[in-house]
């Protein structure tokens, strides 16, 4: 009997020095950087999926179609903080997937960023459809929210508090 593959993926990292404003903050193009790596590990250790062995062994890939991100509270230098992913939305060409950026206990959150990503052929440099593999494992792990937009995801999470 296999193990589901989790539906929120979670990774650790640490605020560096060169990433962060003379005040102590992380930039705040940083932390689309932040996201999008631990995002990338994350597909790695939990579902055997690297994104650049496919685009260099089959042609195929993700890219960014789109971000939108809120910047909650700041994440500080040196600071620990959790990175949670989760698949929110798929179709046969692409996907929506949340990322969200606490402290490290997860009691504050810093950003949370809905990105829009588009299977790619690098060839033909068009749309891919995704190979049943992937529609197989996107749906078992599908999770998506309640709210219709991201601003009323923003407002869910300010008014936690």
């Amino acid at each position: 009997m296999s193990q589901e593959p989790p539906k929120i993926l979670e990774s650790k990292t640490t605020i560096r020095f060169q990433h962060c404003d003379p005040f102590n903050h992380l930039n705040n193009s940083e932390y689309l950087n932040y996201m999008v790596n631990a995002r990338e590990d994350q597909l790695i250790q939990h579902y055997d999926i690297d994104i650049y062995k496919l685009g260099r062994e089959q042609g195929k890939s993700w890219v960014v179609g789109s971000n939108q991100i809120a910047y909650l509270r700041p994440a500080w230098l040196m600071e620990e903080v959790v990175i949670q992913s989760q698949l929110l939305h798929f179709d046969e060409t692409s996907l929506n997937v949340e990322l969200r950026m606490f402290n490290r206990d997860k009691t504050e959150l810093k950003a949370l960023m809905w990105s829009h990503y588009v299977h790619f052929n690098l060839q033909t440099q068009k749309r891919e459809t995704h190979e049943a593999r992937f529609m197989d494992l996107f749906d078992s792990v599908k999770t998506p929210v309640t709210h219709k937009s991201f601003e009323e995801r923003v407002l869910h999470f300010k008014n936690k508090k």
